[in-house]
């Protein structure tokens, strides 16, 4: 069974997406050229200094034939194969970050939330130069994938490059079983509604669903707003996005996709129902946020039905299938091409946001208390009475989400949503 997966590259421990077959036409020079094959295919048997087997030649031609097309395409073996289908249902083993390569590098994409990558610092954009002390460089994906993985405990030292730093550096990480909980959420005071998507695997939409319930239940009629939070979310499930989309749309298409033959496009629609009623959505994203996650926020966004808010996405609008080989694991192709609603093709690109926030730390800063006209002695009474302003404290403001202050993209979110939810009370009155 085939199934499509968007992602931006492989997660250590397992990947998956998915492949329509299509035949050839042969002709003498594709014969010629299956030929010459055979002959270096004998000549190696023959002749290498060392014995190697012929399934592990042939493994090595059929990836070295895919790997040249594009960085997303590659031959999974059996295991990796089974490491993949385990993965898509949320549960693998391995150091929990999404790469791809670069420049003969392994490049994070994105570290996965609450794995051993992720609590070990490494961050998108890093270039992994050496696993073990062993140069990445003349691996493939698929094999610097394989070596990352290993038995579960024990450790694996990366070597790391990152912009905005001289020199590399070692991380130290150790391996262990990574179970995805791709949704994640939580009330923001007692008026927002805060969701944390991880990745696109086989639960997404509902967790979504369930999430959007209990804010209701929690907030009844104080709920002003959504924050769709898909910062260093990699991708997956082709379907799980759409249905995500589909959450917040009332109609129109999510997303559509452009092969090699045009009869082979196919274009997926929103069905009526909006789950928050039209409540203003705010979505996170950045450098980590691809594939997957860039088809919600297209989607969003064209439709005008979210504010994009944060940096540009990573930029990957390729799709890729999966065609299981019988006994020999599968193929990863790149098969077509996604654009959003407005017929935006993102690759290479990415997803600009409506309101660029970059990630910044944020510290209050403490002012002298000024004089003001209520302190000056003899001053006019309002005459509308009251009691004069409440001091200034110089605490954070109790009511506030505890964490908040730390991330200012979220900050900012928070900010415009209840900006919005004012003005809308304002104009209706």
């Amino acid at each position: 069974m085939m199934k499509q997966l968007l992602a931006a590259g492989a997660i250590i421990g397992g990947i998956a997406f998915a492949l329509p077959s299509a035949a050839q036409n042969n002709n003498s020079e594709t014969y010629r050229q299956l030929n010459l094959f055979g002959d270096v295919f004998e000549r190696v048997r023959a002749d290498y200094v060392e014995d190697v087997s012929d399934e592990a030649l042939i493994e090595a031609a059929i990836n070295g034939m895919l790997t040249s097309l594009d960085p997303h395409s590659s031959y999974l073996s059996p295991k990796n194969f089974r490491d993949m289908q385990v993965q898509t249902r949320g549960e693998f083993g391995g150091l929990g970050i999404e790469v791809t390569m670069e420049n003969g590098y392994v490049k994070v994409v994105s570290p996965i939330d609450d794995t051993p990558a992720f609590r070990a610092g490494l961050k998108p954009n890093d270039l992994i130069t050496h696993l073990d002390g062993e140069q990445v460089q003349g691996l493939t994906l698929s094999e610097a994938v394989e070596r990352m993985r290993g038995k579960v405990g024990s450790d694996l030292k990366l070597t790391i490059r990152r912009e905005g730093r001289d020199g590399a550096f070692d991380v130290t990480v150790t391996r262990a079983v990574i179970t995805i909980r791709s949704v994640r959420s939580r009330m923001e005071g007692e008026d927002i509604g805060y969701i944390r998507i991880t990745s696109f695997s086989e639960q997404t939409a509902t967790g979504v669903e369930r999430a959007i319930k209990r804010f209701r239940d929690t907030a009844k009629d104080k709920l002003s707003g959504i924050v769709l939070d898909l910062r260093n979310n990699p991708g997956g499930l082709l379907d799980q996005s759409v249905k995500v989309s589909d959450i917040f749309l009332n109609q129109g298409e999510i997303v559509s996709t452009r092969s090699r033959r045009p009869d082979e496009g196919q274009r997926f629609n929103a069905k009526p129902g909006d789950a928050v009623d039209g409540l203003p959505i705010v979505v996170l994203m950045n450098g980590g946020s691809a594939s997957a996650s860039e088809i919600v926020a297209g989607a969003l966004q064209d439709h005008r039905r979210g504010i994009v808010l944060g940096t540009r996405s990573f930029g990957k609008g390729s799709v890729q299938t999966i065609v299981p080989l019988s006994g020999h694991g599968a193929i990863r192709l790149t098969t077509a091409r996604y654009y959003t609603p407005s017929g935006r093709s993102i690759q290479a690109k990415g997803i600009d946001p409506d309101i660029i926030v970059e990630q910044a730390t944020v510290q209050k800063v403490t002012q002298p208390r000024r004089t003001r006209e209520d302190d000056l002695r003899g001053r006019l009474d309002n005459p509308n009475g009251g009691e004069a302003a409440p001091e200034e404290t110089n605490e954070a403001d109790s009511a506030a989400p505890a964490d908040s202050p730390q991330d200012y993209q979220l900050s900012r979110a928070l900010d415009l949503l209840r900006g919005i939810a004012l003005y809308g009370a304002r104009a209706a009155n």
